[in-house]
């Protein structure tokens, strides 16, 4: 017998998702909702989460008609309310085989209109909730010698992107988490992936919070996120993300855009930054509601396109 070492056995395991149980939190619509319904379609069974107990029921009954499916209102970034969430999970399906971190919120506007409670907030969700999620699996996943974690990042984890500050550096710290997870866990068995996908046609514009010229930033943001070429589908999104974590994966940069500018930030960071810095002076400023928050869906929008309306209702963006 050829001569191993402990990594490559772990990076080579076959991997199937068949009968795995899979938690996802925030799956209860977006990207969440997709890796559910993938899991599913690969044989697997989900436990999905999110603070609002309506969205939660929507994304249940439309699961369950295809697989089996634990849903659950909780708030990811109360670790007691998760650890219980957990023990429900493991009751109904049995010992949870991959964790997804996915919870996210996004603020959208001039760093003349954030609060240091904004990057607090940030962080909560986008590092402390996905690090204590994954301290309260551990253990059952050490105990096994087994289970894979996916962190979702963003290319905001890269590239610091204009008017998105709290979110890139929130994100900036969840990747920096997920790599050195990857290879503190490898002597475990654990196999962490981690994702940094670009914009995806989810309609998740309609969730994020606006400051500032509120109705101006939510124009530009909503256009770039649902335009083809610019914006990802999410399903084929989805996809990617599974077959990545089942063939153990560092980590995947997901979209062409994407990858294109994390490409030019790593051969000339410089150069990347100094384009951002153009694009920032042609953002919307300062003022408007200035530090008040406002929902995408609360601000007036342009427009649907035909192409967002679908892709709303499909991923219960409503």
């Amino acid at each position: 017998m050829k001569n191993r070492t402990w990594l490559g056995v772990v990076l080579r395991r076959r991997f199937s998702w068949r009968r795995k149980v899979v938690v996802i939190t925030d799956g209860a619509r977006g990207l969440g909702l997709l890796l559910a319904r993938e899991v599913i379609r690969c044989g697997g069974q989900v436990a999905i989460c999110a603070r609002d107990p309506e969205e939660v029921e929507r994304a249940r009954a439309k699961l369950a008609r295809k697989g089996t499916v634990f849903a659950s209102a909780c708030d990811v970034t109360d670790r007691v309310q998760f650890r219980e969430f957990l023990a429900r999970v493991v009751r109904a399906l049995g010992p949870v085989d991959v964790l997804v971190n996915n919870a996210g919120e996004i603020q959208v506007g001039p760093m003349e209109e954030m609060t240091s409670q904004d990057y607090e907030a940030a962080m909560l969700i986008h590092f402390w909730a996905p690090l204590n999620a994954t301290l309260e699996l551990l253990p059952s996943m050490r105990r096994r010698q087994a289970g894979r974690i996916i962190n979702i990042t963003s290319i905001g984890a890269k590239v610091a992107v204009p008017h998105l500050l709290p979110y890139s550096a929130s994100k900036f710290a969840l990747h920096g988490l997920s790599a050195g997870l990857r290879t503190e866990l490898a002597k475990d068995g654990i196999v962490v992936t981690t994702v940094c996908p670009g914009l995806m046609r989810t309609g998740s514009a309609r969730h994020a919070w606006m400051r500032g010229q509120a109705d101006a930033e939510y124009a530009w943001f909503k256009v770039v996120s649902s335009l083809p070429g610019l914006a990802m589908n999410p399903r084929r999104a989805a996809r990617q993300i599974l077959d990545a974590s089942a063939r153990g994966d560092a980590e995947v940069v997901l979209s062409l855009p994407a990858k294109v500018l994390a490409g030019l930030y790593g051969l000339a960071p410089s150069l990347a930054q100094n384009v951002l810095g153009v694009v920032t002076r042609v953002l919307p400023g300062p003022g408007g509601a200035g530090r008040r928050s406002l929902e995408g869906r609360t601000v007036e929008p342009p427009p649907l396109t035909r192409l967002t309306l679908r892709e709303v209702a499909r991923n219960n963006e409503l």
